[in-house]
Formats: structure tokens, sequence, C-alpha cells
């Protein structure tokens, strides 16, 4: 008992880098990104976007598993992790959007293969009607059109974001709290939350490494004129397009990911049994399983010039 005691107030042990796993930062109009990546710089390229309280470590075992035959790149959007917080709370799809259209800038890609998770989906899905011809394909976790206006999924988040807790008195009141919000995950996977995404404040306590109160904001009350209606967009994708849903999801509607497969041929969609909105983090091997078997039916290539299709 007193083990479990000591265990559960000590701080979270530092995050393994993956062999090979670089670091690198990418400035775009005063906001600084933190961009990690894995494997041959030569190889075909995989770009990944996390969720709304995700970070680019999350894409670990993924890259584990491919980077003896991709280059993986992954980012911490602003205001998480290690990338800077935006002063006007600007945690918009535009804002995501440039930010993305930088880091493939710099990585001096011409066509890849892009990733993204709820949030950082809807940026792929916006990527992809922007620049067709610069993506061989777009792989999407769990968000399709309406899965960020309404529903229980969306309640939900809402209803996290407004009780998000400002900071925790110590290291065991935080692991109370993620092992409360995720309790699907293994004990590893909640000490690689608090590493990633809280900090020991000077006052003893624990606060969020990320920009939480504006990032909150724009969620539970946001400008209604700068979310993205994705019915369109996800419509006029023109990339071969995976859908990866969770069976157990409250986030991303089957009725509406059918409603737009049946619209648009270029769309296919697979849930994974047991999983909920993070099916990477519930099922990852189902998950790698999956992108793995929809990139072998696609053309990937590491060099090719684009096409925008404009």
């Amino acid at each position: 008992m007193a083990a479990d005691l000591i265990l559960d107030d000590a701080p979270p042990a530092p995050v393994a880098l993956l062999p090979g796993e670089r670091i690198r930062r990418v400035v775009r109009g005063g906001m600084s990104l933190c961009v990690r990546e894995w494997g041959d710089a030569q190889a075909p390229a995989i770009v990944l976007m996390h969720g709304l309280r995700g970070y680019s470590g999350t894409w670990r075992p993924l890259a584990a598993a491919l980077a003896d035959r991709y280059r993986l790149i992954a980012f911490d959007a602003r205001g998480r992790g290690e990338s800077g917080w935006d002063e006007g709370s600007n945690y918009y799809t535009d804002a995501y959007l440039a930010d993305l259209e930088a880091v493939v800038a710099d990585a001096g890609l011409d066509r890849f293969v892009l990733v993204g998770h709820s949030m950082g989906g809807t940026t792929a899905y916006a990527y992809a009607a922007r620049h067709p011809g610069r993506l061989h394909a777009l792989v999407v976790e769990d968000i399709t059109a309406g899965s960020s206006v309404g529903g229980a999924g969306f309640e939900r988040i809402v209803a996290e974001m407004k009780a998000l807790p400002v900071r925790f008195a110590d290291w065991a009141e935080a692991r109370t709290y993620w092992r409360r919000l995720r309790p699907n995950v293994s004990g590893a996977a909640i000490e690689e939350r608090l590493w990633e995404s809280m900090t020991a404040d000077p006052a003893g306590g624990v606060r969020w490494r990320y920009d939480a109160e504006g990032i909150a904001a724009t969620r539970v009350a946001p400008d209604p004129a700068r979310v993205l209606d994705l019915w369109p967009v996800i419509a006029a994708i023109r990339v071969p397009t995976l859908v990866i849903r969770g069976g157990r999801s409250d986030f991303c509607s089957l009725e509406a990911v059918r409603r737009l497969e049946a619209q648009n041929p270029h769309l296919a969609h697979a849930s994974v049994d047991g999983a909920s909105h993070y099916v990477h983090d519930d099922a990852p091997e189902a998950f790698r399983r999956l992108v793995e078997g929809f990139l072998a039916g696609v053309t990937v290539r590491a060099h090719e010039d684009p096409d925008d299709g404009q």
C-alpha cells in the first residue's frame, strides 16, 4: 500500500525517445512549432497530426512499426507540448492548416501521406481539399462531418473542457484525473500523458503544459464563423481516404461516414471493435494494420513533383 502511495505521489519518468528520433523547430509568423521525425529522411513521408489534447509523441508506437520503411513527421500543435502558445488564442482550423503547410515546406515534401486524429483529422481534411495533388493518401482517425458541432461525443468533450482543472495539488491528483478520463489505457499510457501534458509548478502543484484556458475557450464557446463545415470539404476530396473509427466511439458518427462514403468514391472506412475515440491508443496493433493495409494499395513514392490540381 505504501509503495502505491509513493508511486502515485512521484513525478512521471521521462518518456524514452525512439532510437533515431530527431527533434527540430519550425517557426512561422512568430509561432515556434516542435517537430519530431523518425525513419530515413529519403524514404516516403507520412505526416501525423494529433488531437485536441494530444501531443506529437502519441505517434511513437506507429513510428516504431513503420520507421523502417517510411519517414514519419509529427509536430506539437500550437499551444501544446513544446510548441509555442498563441497569444490571441487562435486555435482554429485555419491556423492549424497554415502551421501544417509550414511544417511540410520546412521538411521539403512534395507528396506524402497525411494522418490526422480528431482535431488533426479536421486539419487533414482541409489540407486534402486545398492541396489534393500533394497527397498520396489520407488517413483520418475518428472524426467526420458533424462531429465537432453536435452529438454525444461533442457534448462530452465540451463538458470536459468546461470542467478542466487549471492545476492539480500534486501528481497523485493529476494521476487520478487521467485515470478517470481514460480508464481503458494502460498504466504506462497514463504515465506518458502525465509526462507529455503536465509539469510541476513553482508552488509545488502540477499544471498543464498546454494552453488549457485558451484551447478550452475556443472549444466551449467557439466563433461560429471560424468553425469549418466538413460536409462539403469531405464530399469534395479526391484523394484515397480511409476513415478509421472506434467501434465504441461517441464522436465519429457511422451514419455520417456511410453517407459521405456513398457520395464520394475516394472514401472508405473501417471500424475497430472495442476502441473508443482514441483508436490508436486503445487498439494500436489494429490501427497499425489498417494503416499498413491501406497504404499497401496506394502508390507511395519518396519524391514526386506535386500537382495541386488548382
